[in-house]
């Protein structure tokens, strides 16, 4: 990677799992220009049972990593205990994962237990698509007294499927860049995207947003690791990807745009498939009862009143009345043919 691409660069295992682990997967990244190995040594996993990081024995061999290749060391912090462990062994670098940020108490104990360490601290954006309590976070440690802070995006959770582990957000990224412009900004490809596959293009984002810098996880062998095994690479696949990185020309970043607001309406065009066809299974539900009751399957006045309040939702959306009405006349007529159909297997029996 040309050093003038990103101001940082952090990579390791998602977990230290063995001492034999860490060192390995530190050796192959020993060539690269790296600010900082990382290795979670306590894991918040969201089921119990899950591997739940090796603890404090973790630190010393972060420890052995720093003494024996130079590199600075950081881990994940989601108490006050694990900030003095942390502290105890000289860490140089911490963050603050997703599930921590997400409450308010949680930050508020950090930063009081990081109060006077001097230790630089990163923070991940919250799970879910909150820009103020990103912001909030790092409010809270600014309050006591923390100086160097920078911010981690790594995506939000999200309900439907996407191609993404965790969405982007990218406009939420960029509000807080625009909204502290003074923090450095590094992408999480690796939990943004939750694939090997999709982290290579991920960074090429993170380089055409001008993003500070990238933290991607990173094992000696992905497919013995004991959590997040498919969004790891290896250090060569990590080495190859950051050499395969190029500067944009503006023209190329304008297409890079066009593709991800494409694949914006991509998702958007297959939840809007799901909604209606929710709605067509309720239509029939509707013309079940109807038929049982006896009850006609076209009610004029409330077709009517259901049209006209429809085009007012539209106008106040900003869409045209032209297109809401067509959209509504689709949609019923849809409803009345399922309706019909179950009208003529009725008269059938």
């Amino acid at each position: 990677m040309r050093p003038d691409l990103f101001d940082s660069l952090i990579a390791g295992p998602c977990s230290a799992e063995t001492h034999a682990q860490i060192i390995q997967t530190a050796e192959g990244l020993k060539g690269l220009p790296l600010s900082y190995f990382r290795a979670g040594i306590w894991k918040p996993r969201t089921q119990p049972g899950a591997f739940e990081g090796i603890g404090d024995i973790g630190l010393e061999w972060l420890v052995d990593v720093r003494k024996r290749y130079g590199f600075k060391i950081c881990t994940e912090v989601a108490t006050a205990e694990h900030v003095r462990a942390a502290a105890a062994k000289q860490l140089d670098m911490l963050w603050i994962g997703a599930r921590s940020t997400v409450n308010p108490f949680t930050v508020q104990e950090l930063a009081e237990a990081l109060q006077g360490t001097g230790i630089p601290v990163m923070v991940k954006n919250p799970v879910n698509p909150d820009l103020k309590l990103w912001l909030g976070a790092i409010e809270r440690l600014e309050r006591y007294g923390v100086q160097v802070i920078g911010a981690i995006h790594r995506g939000f959770s999200v309900y439907q499927k996407t191609k993404y582990r965790n969405n982007p957000h990218w406009q939420i990224a960029i509000d807080l860049k625009q909204a502290r412009p003074d923090l450095q900004l590094l992408m999480d490809p690796s939990h943004i995207g939750g694939r090997a596959g999709l982290i290579a293009p991920l960074a090429q984002q993170a380089l055409d947003l001008h993003y500070n810098g990238l933290m991607i996880e990173t094992h000696y062998d992905p497919n013995v690791a004991l959590t997040d095994a498919k969004q790891q690479l290896t250090p060569a696949v990590l080495t190859e990807l950051l050499l395969n990185l190029k500067p944009r020309s503006q023209n190329e970043r304008a297409q890079n745009d066009l593709a991800e607001l494409r694949d914006k309406l991509s998702i958007i065009d297959e939840g809007l498939l799901e909604l209606l066809q929710e709605r067509m299974e309720l239509s029939k539900q509707i013309g079940i009862l109807k038929r049982n009751s006896n009850t006609p399957i076209l009610q004029v006045q409330r077709w009517e009143e259901t049209l006209k309040s429809t085009i007012e939702k539209a106008l106040n959306a900003g869409l045209s009345s032209e297109f809401a009405e067509h959209f509504i006349k689709m949609l019923h007529e849809e409803s009345l043919r399922i309706q019909l159909e179950l009208s003529k297997t009725n008269d059938a029996r």
